[in-house]
């Protein structure tokens, strides 16, 4: 396996990381607004994540910072031609987490409530737009002779990317159901258990037709498999959920996560980006890469500095892993006058 090969694969798995651990969190950001009755609740809900949604974005970085150093082609078509979604996206990332560190600033109702919707929107937003995103560099875009994107805002808008977008978006709510349910105890447990079912179901559905149309267009042996394994962990996720086995549930519906990613990464592969102009335009890990030096470097780099981070992040969950509930929210806190 050369080099470019190794890279891409390691590109998918910085993404399959992302897409697991900042999907639960912008899932939890959603139920802030479907599933919380109260300010005490929402606080419950917001805390769940709080020591960890900045560390969960490290692996956007990571990704963002790979794919310009390994197939800087490939980062300077997919940038330029997504320019305005991924600007968009960028907002709500900047807006959420400053929303998480001012909410708790001031005492006033409005104020909590004004970031709190800041909260909701901006982790609803990016959840749709990552599977428009991913969606489009699937089904191929337009790009010319000289790698270029040439088409329009419009032509990234199209049925396939759009449906893409429901299912990460339900499917990251789902996944933030289910660690809610993990993660805390009381009403608000048991409410999530019954929330994750619905919107389980509803994944299932805008999965399932995804996934087939994506093996129809562009799929292979090894992505069949993968599309096979994400139907059954869902489905297995829903009935861990329906039992009370909140651990399995959530990490079952990772496994959905990460077989679908996988899939999209291996229907995509050899290609980082298809031409929809004319198949020999497109970028591939060949002619998108950086030169053998350069990805040599990074690769010892990568063995160096990937266990560290894997070995803190781990840390920070264990360290943070018990249950919550209104009764831990100090009556200061839930009223606002405590961060």
């Amino acid at each position: 396996m050369e080099l470019h090969d190794v890279w891409f694969v390691l590109i998918a798995v910085l993404w399959t990381g992302y897409f697991f651990l900042e999907g639960f969190d912008f899932g939890v950001g959603i139920l802030t607004k479907l599933l919380a009755r109260d300010r005490p609740e929402r606080r419950v809900l917001i805390n769940t994540i709080g020591p960890v949604w900045d560390g969960n974005e490290v692996w956007l970085l990571t990704a963002g910072g790979a794919t310009f150093a390994a197939f800087p082609e490939w980062y300077a078509t997919l940038f330029s031609g997504f320019y305005l979604p991924l600007l968009l996206i960028l907002v709500c990332l900047i807006v959420r987490g400053v929303a998480f560190e001012y909410r708790a600033k001031r005492p006033e109702e409005n104020w909590q409530r004004n970031w709190e919707t800041a909260i909701f929107w901006t982790s609803l937003l990016p959840a749709f737009l990552w599977g428009v995103a991913f969606g489009n560099i699937v089904r191929g875009v337009k790009i010319d002779r000289n790698f270029e994107y040439v088409g329009s805002l419009w032509d990234l808008l199209n049925p396939y990317a759009l449906l893409g977008g429901l299912v990460t978006l339900t499917l990251f709510t789902f996944h933030g159901a289910v660690f809610t349910a993990l993660k805390t105890v009381g009403g608000i447990r048991l409410r999530a258990r019954k929330l994750a079912l619905r919107v389980g179901l509803a994944t299932a559905v805008v999965a399932l037709a995804f996934l087939l149309w994506t093996q129809a267009d562009s799929g292979n042996a090894r992505s069949l498999v993968a599309m096979v394994l994400a139907v059954v962990a869902l489905v297995a996720a829903l009935g861990a959920n329906q039992l009370g086995r909140e651990g399995w549930a959530f990490a079952l519906s990772g496994v959905t996560i990460v077989a679908a990613v996988a899939m999209l990464f291996l229907s995509l592969f050899p290609n980082v980006m298809p031409s929809t102009l004319n198949g020999d335009w497109s970028l591939t890990v060949t002619n998108a890469s950086s030169s053998p030096y350069t990805l040599k470097i990074m690769t010892w780099l990568a063995v160096i500095a990937t266990p560290i981070v894997l070995l803190y992040q781990g840390w920070t969950y264990w360290v943070f892993r018990k249950r919550i509930g209104t009764q831990h929210i100090a009556a200061d806190a839930a009223a606002g006058t405590a961060h």
